[in-house]
């Protein structure tokens, strides 16, 4: 396997995943590692775009989000672009993927309850360029969104 990062790379972005809060200087003493080493390290996986950030991860049914659905939408041809800005407006639109296949493009959205959710179908059938929709709600998450195992690998090797 090719990889970007290597097995110091892996155990700090390890370290940050378990402990997102830690400093450079605690990071520095589980790593056993210089601090000057860890800084660089992190400075250069974030100007390589490999860590985007260090945001919170939110329970969304806690905040009121208890309807998790994907909408496949087809669009007219020539509407790419349109849509997808149209689609960044709303802020329950959490995820829009180019795709092959039946559809155009794969969207992660969230709402409040069911009633809601066909409202916010409603909302993104305003932008002419959508044709049709179809959406599949989740009944439970059995995994978790997670990229550790990826990561993961560099240190099994």
């Amino acid at each position: 396997m090719t990889s970007e990062i290597d097995v110091l790379d892996a155990r700090l972005l390890r370290a940050i995943a378990e402990n997102p809060r830690a400093g450079v200087m605690e990071l520095a003493r589980q790593l056993e590692v210089a601090r000057g080493t860890v800084q660089a390290r992190l400075d250069k996986l974030r100007e390589r775009g490999v860590v985007t950030g260090f945001g919170p991860e939110l329970d969304l049914q806690r905040l009121g989000y208890e309807v998790l659905a994907f909408i496949t939408l087809e669009i007219a041809q020539g509407a790419l672009e349109s849509v997808v800005t149209h689609l960044a407006t709303i802020p329950e639109v959490l995820e829009v993927h180019t795709t092959t296949g039946g559809g155009d493009l794969l969207c992660r959205v969230v709402a409040p309850t069911n009633a809601e959710l066909q409202a916010l179908i409603g909302r993104m059938l305003a932008e002419g360029g959508v044709e049709r929709t179809t959406t599949q709600v989740a009944l439970t998450e059995q995994l978790r969104f997670r990229v550790l195992p990826l990561v993961d690998r560099v240190l099994d090797e």
